[in-house]
C-alpha cells in the first residue's frame, strides 16, 4: 500500500490567531460543520485551556458524540503536564490533542532565556505526552516549533523521543516560513527514512511558498515511507502572511502533474465546498478573497484577452486546468432589491417566521419558533453580523448546543 496524505484545517487555531482578525464561537462552530461537510479529515478546532474557549469546545464535542461532526476534533496546547492537566479539567472529553514546544537553539537562547535546555525540552515533550494518554487522549501529536531552524539531528532525537513516549505523529512546524520546497523535501525524508513516524506539515507564507513547501514536505514524507499530514487554513488566513490554504492544497495534491495519481489524498474531500467555505470565512473574518485567489477568486476562471476567450469557449481545458463547477462555482447569487425582512437581535416573531419559512425550516408550535427566535436575536449580538441561514438552520437543529456555544462566562 502507498502511503497516504490527510488534510488538518488549523483555521480555528492559527488562523483566529491572526491579528486584527477573529472568530465568533458561533462562526468557528460553522467553520467545523463546513470542514466536516467537505471531508477534512481533523479540525485543530481551539485552545483548551483557554476558559473562553471552553463553552465553545464542549458543545462541538457534543456535536461529534451525535453524530453531526465525524471529523476529529484536536486541541492545542503547549507540550508540558499543566497544560496537559487544565485541558482535561477544562474539557474533559477531548480525545485528540496537539502539544507544542520549541526546538531550535534560536528559541532556546532568545525566547526560553536559560529557563529550558535541549534536555529539560525533551523531558517536559514525553512526560507531557505520557501524561495525556493516561488521562485519556487517544492520539497526540508533538509539534517541533521553529523545525525549519532545527539541525536536522536534533530534529531526529526529538521525534525518537516523541514516538517513544508515545505520539502518533511529530508536526514539522516551518514557524517563520523559512523552508522552500527543496529544503523540506530533503530534510522531512531524511525524518521520516530515520524515525519512521507520521508528520505533519505546518508551513507559514512569509515567502509566498506556504502551498508549494506543504506540498513538498508531504510528499517527501510519503517517499520516506510514513503517512503525511498537512496543516491548512481557509483562505490561507494565518499569523503574519497566512498559512497554506485549503483549497488550493487540495487542487495541487489533486491537479499538479507529478502529484495527480501518484500520491494519495485519503480523504474524501468534497471540492464542491470550496466557493461556500470560502466565502462564509470571508465574511465572518471580513477580509475579502483576493481576486487572483484559486478556485475561489473573482478571477479565477474570467477570461478577457482575445486569445484566451476564444479558447475557453471552444473548450475550456484550453486555458482552465479544472472546471469551475468542480470547486462549486457557476450558480447565480440573487440580491434583493425590494423589500426585505431581516432577523437581528431586536427582530420580532412574525419577521422571524417570514425569513424561516423561506429557510425552509419547521417549528412544533408557537412557544418553539419564540425559543429559536431569542436564541437567533443572540447569535447576531454574539457575531455582530446577519445571521446566515446556515447558522439559523443549525440553531434551530441543536438549541442547546447553539446556547452553549454562544455562553462566555468571565
Amino acid at each position: 500500500m502507498k502511503n497516504k496524505i490527510h488534510i488538518i484545517d488549523v483555521t480555528n487555531r492559527d488562523g483566529v490567531q491572526t491579528s486584527r482578525i477573529g472568530l465568533a464561537k458561533l462562526e468557528k462552530t460553522m467553520v467545523n460543520l463546513y470542514l466536516n461537510d467537505m471531508g477534512v479529515y481533523q479540525s485543530e478546532f481551539g485552545f483548551p485551556v483557554t476558559a473562553h474557549e471552553t463553552n465553545y469546545l464542549n458543545a462541538n464535542l457534543e456535536l461529534a458524540e451525535a453524530g453531526r461532526i465525524k471529523m476529529r476534533l484536536s486541541g492545542w496546547i503547549r507540550a508540558v503536564e499543566a497544560d496537559v492537566k487544565e485541558a482535561f479539567r477544562l474539557v474533559p472529553n477531548i480525545k485528540y490533542l496537539n502539544m507544542s514546544i520549541s526546538t531550535s537553539k534560536q528559541m532556546l537562547e532568545h525566547k526560553f532565556q536559560g529557563k529550558m535546555d535541549w534536555k529539560k525540552v525533551l523531558e517536559s515533550m514525553s512526560g507531557s505526552v505520557n501524561l495525556a494518554l493516561e488521562m485519556g487522549a487517544s492520539d497526540v501529536g508533538v509539534n517541533a516549533e521553529d523545525a525549519s531552524r532545527t539541525e536536522i539531528e536534533r530534529l531526529i532525537e526529538f521525534a525518537e523521543t516523541a514516538k517513544n513516549a508515545g505520539a502518533a505523529r511529530i508536526r514539522y512546524c516551518d514557524t517563520l516560513g523559512y523552508d522552500d520546497p527543496f529544503t523540506i523535501y530533503d530534510r522531512v525524508k531524511a525524518l521520516a527514512r530515520e524515525v519512521k513516524l507520521p508528520i505533519e506539515m505546518h508551513t507559514h507564507n512569509d515567502l509566498g511558498v506556504a502551498v508549494a513547501t506543504s506540498i513538498a514536505g508531504a510528499k517527501a514524507a510519503n517517499d520516506g515511507g510514513v503517512d503525511a499530514y498537512i496543516n491548512t487554513t481557509i483562505n490561507g488566513i494565518g499569523e503574519r502572511a497566512g498559512n497554506a490554504d485549503l483549497v488550493s492544497t487540495v487542487l495541487a495534491i489533486r491537479k499538479a502533474s507529478g502529484l495527480a495519481g501518484k500520491y494519495i489524498l485519503t480523504d474524501d474531500i468534497d471540492l464542491k465546498m470550496a466557493w461556500k467555505i470560502a466565502r462564509y470565512t470571508s465574511i465572518s473574518m471580513r477580509i475579502p478573497i483576493p481576486v487572483n485567489q484559486p478556485a475561489v477568486g473573482d478571477n479565477a476562471f474570467a477570461h478577457e484577452s482575445g486569445i484566451h476567450a476564444d479558447g475557453a469557449l471552444k473548450d475550456h481545458r484550453n486555458y482552465e486546468l479544472y472546471d469551475h463547477q468542480e470547486v462549486g462555482r457557476g450558480h447565480i447569487e440573487q440580491i434583493e432589491t425590494g423589500r426585505q425582512i431581516t432577523t437581528g437581535e431586536y427582530s420580532g416573531i412574525k419577521g422571524f417566521t417570514n425569513m424561516a419559512g423561506k429557510y425552509e425550516l419547521k417549528f412544533r408550535d408557537d412557544t418553539h419558533a419564540r425559543q429559536i427566535l431569542e436564541l437567533v436575536r443572540y447569535a447576531n449580538v454574539h457575531t455582530q453580523k446577519p445571521v446566515t441561514e446556515d447558522e439559523m438552520k443549525f440553531i434551530a437543529a441543536y438549541p442547546e448546543q447553539a446556547k452553549k456555544i454562544m455562553t462566555v462566562t468571565p
